[in-house]
């Protein structure tokens, strides 16, 4: 179904300054993400390691984070569970729990030559601020891409795949609100935590790749 939000406008100087609803996005081609065979999960010093070589390699990904629901009022979430960072054709999927992975996501969230390019990102860094001490490095969020090119509500990863990508792109609200923190994830949760990534880095390169600092 050729349904279009004008992606040319969106690129340069856009018209339109309200992004579509999901109900307009619904109406699109489904995105065509990664599939169960394209995550890896490192479980080992030698798999965080492996997986910390093609992410430099890549030199830019998708990044986002994933934490256990908390449905009780005034409690924090305790997360994040999982960190996970995506190139053009992989994504990565460290689970915090296993400590010997943290070292190796920190130094990836801490590399300036690794871009990480995600969406909405302010209580992703904070978190992991507070369970990591330490600041995330080399980071767009591609909201404020949006908002520099005349977009003034937040402009999320569903809004931006149909704008930009001409493209559906649906989150579960059955898989979004799981448990991220339980060791032995199910595929469904693995293909959602890597697509909320790799869309991202998508989205980055459909843009022309902005960089830091140039919106």
């Amino acid at each position: 179904m050729a349904t279009s939000f004008g992606s040319c406008d969106i690129v340069n100087t856009p018209r339109r300054k309200t992004a579509p609803g999901k109900a307009e996005t619904a109406l699109l081609e489904p995105f065509e993400g990664l599939a169960i065979g394209d995550v890896f999960v490192p479980a080992t010093t030698d798999d965080c390691s492996a997986a910390l070589d093609e992410i430099r390699t890549a030199g830019a990904v998708g990044f986002d984070t994933e934490s256990k629901p908390v449905f009780r009022k005034g409690v924090s979430r305790p997360g994040p569970d999982l960190v996970q960072f995506a190139t053009s054709h992989r994504a990565f999927i460290f689970q915090l729990q296993r400590t010997e992975c943290r070292p190796f996501v920190t130094e990836i969230l801490l590399a300036d030559d690794i871009l990480k390019v995600g969406f909405d990102l302010r209580s992703d860094r904070c978190a992991l601020h507070k369970f990591l001490g330490i600041e995330v490095k080399s980071v767009l969020d591609l909201c404020a891409v949006f908002r520099k090119r005349g977009y003034r509500n937040t402009t999320g990863v569903r809004a931006a795949v149909g704008m930009v990508l001409h493209r559906s792109f649906n989150k579960s609200k059955h898989v979004t609100t799981s448990d991220w923190s339980k060791l032995q994830l199910s595929s469904n949760q693995l293909v959602y935590a890597a697509n909320d990534a790799y869309a991202a880095l998508m989205v980055w390169e459909a843009l022309g790749r902005p960089p830091i600092g140039k919106k």
